[in-house]
């Protein structure tokens, strides 16, 4: 799943999902978080703040494209 420099022809899907991770990570995070707060709680919150940092950071790191 990672990109290697060496294989520019990656599919078009694990571009789209290369390019939006972050962007997704951005919008989604400020919008869920305080929606769970606002409904559940402040521990709620901070759970779920832990957990959607932890999957995007994954993601993050699953499609960096790093140099050899």
């Amino acid at each position: 799943m990672v990109l290697n420099s060496s294989n520019n022809k990656a599919p078009a899907k694990l571009r789209f999902f290369v390019a939006a991770t972050p962007v997704a990570g951005a919008i989604v995070f400020p919008i869920v978080v305080p929606i769970v707060i606002n409904r559940f709680g402040i521990s709620s919150g901070v759970l779920t703040a832990l957990l959607l940092s932890g999957m995007w950071f994954i993601a993050m790191l699953k499609t960096s494209e790093m140099p050899h």
